[in-house]
């Protein structure tokens, strides 16, 4: 009822739409040129008018053998695998029709004034039927070759979709982590009734606000990332004191480069959470990443506890960061970064370089 209440020209709109959707056009554009093909290429000294007449008889048999074989043939029998029984059908119906076609052009054209019995002559009627039966053959490789694009298509679809709900599954487990971590070192703060705390809950509101709403795109501006890995470490200096190191320097420019998010936050993490937060007294974290024309290289170091049993390893439950990290990175880079760690007998380290991170808009 809807489709009535249009005027004619959206009436009109709505059809091409649903035609072109369907490949309807496309068929009947290919055969409009199918047809003018068969008249220029036919040099026979018959009158333009019959030639046109003819052609579109003969065009009319080839529509009936192509829907005939790819809408029931092919999905009934070579679907099915039964090539054997496909191809005998396949000829029956090109046997069935190259007579009937033949005796309608020779009662309706008499062509080149011959007699009709002609018509049922076995020379006119192979060559009938070879053109009917090469036009048949032509539209099974093209069936064939449409549903294995097809197929492609929605495999590349498929595919599309579970990334996406990979991704979303990843994040999901990703930015509790944050969210947990955070704020403990405030609860630690408001504790020792630090006047930084304001100051702590505004960062901490920033990175909130980045987890909660920027955090949803395929890629952000590294500036921002660098700006979520500043406020973390503010705070981490907060709660650690004077007697831990905290480092992070940056080399380059990182205008125009773009990078998934919440990608290097998790290797900082880990610094704390498995490093200094078992130290006693002292510790450190370094960081550095150099920003360079169309790379990215982030190097990450801490210093490890004297007693190597506190720690849990990214195998185990704590770990889950580093794991979601390489998942994300075979996804969004596949063949773009490399990620390496290493753990000495009181240093841990990771570095990883990303390519191909800076946009090529201008």
């Amino acid at each position: 009822m809807m489709f009535l209440n249009l005027d004619k020209d959206q009436q009109l709109y709505v059809l091409l739409e649903k035609g072109i959707q369907r490949g309807i056009l496309y068929h009947i554009f290919f055969w409009i040129v199918f047809y003018f093909f068969l008249i220029i290429v036919d040099n026979t000294a018959i009158p333009l008018s019959t030639k046109m007449i003819h052609k579109a008889l003969r065009v009319s048999f080839y529509v009936v053998i192509v829907y005939s074989n790819i809408n029931y043939l092919f999905n009934k029998y070579l679907k099915s695998n039964q090539l054997v029984l496909y191809v005998i059908f396949l000829i029956l119906l090109v046997a069935l029709v190259t007579p009937i076609e033949v005796v309608l052009h020779y009662l309706l054209f008499s062509l080149d004034g011959t007699n009709f019995s002609d018509a049922f002559n076995l020379e006119n009627n192979s060559k009938y039927f070879l053109g009917g039966f090469f036009i048949a053959f032509s539209s099974s490789i093209y069936k064939i070759i449409n549903d294995w694009m097809e197929h492609q298509r929605e495999r590349s679809e498929l595919q599309r979709q579970n990334l996406r709900s990979e991704l979303k599954f990843l994040k999901t487990q990703i930015n509790p982590h944050f969210f947990f971590n955070t704020l403990n070192s405030l609860y630690a703060l408001t504790l020792k009734k630090s006047d930084k705390a304001p100051e702590i809950v505004l960062m901490l509101s920033d990175m909130m606000r980045y987890m909660l709403y920027e955090s949803n795109e395929r890629t952000i501006d590294l500036s921002k990332e660098i700006k979520y890995i500043e406020n973390y470490l503010a705070l981490e200096k907060v709660r650690h004191g004077e007697n831990f190191k905290i480092q992070f320097t940056k080399s380059g420019d990182s205008a125009g480069h773009q990078i998934a998010p919440l990608l290097f936050i998790p290797f900082i993490e880990n610094c704390f959470k498995h490093g200094i937060d078992h130290e006693l007294k002292s510790g450190y974290v370094n960081i550095h990443l150099d920003i360079k024309d169309h790379i990215l290289d982030l190097k990450v170091k801490n210093s490890m506890p004297n007693n190597l049993s506190n720690i849990v390893t990214e195998k185990k439950a704590g770990g889950i960061g580093l794991v979601n990290v390489r998942r994300r990175l075979n996804i969004l880079y596949p063949s773009q970064y490399t990620l390496t760690n290493r753990s000495e007998e009181k240093e841990y380290q990771v570095h990883m370089t990303l390519k191909n991170t800076k946009s090529s808009a201008k």
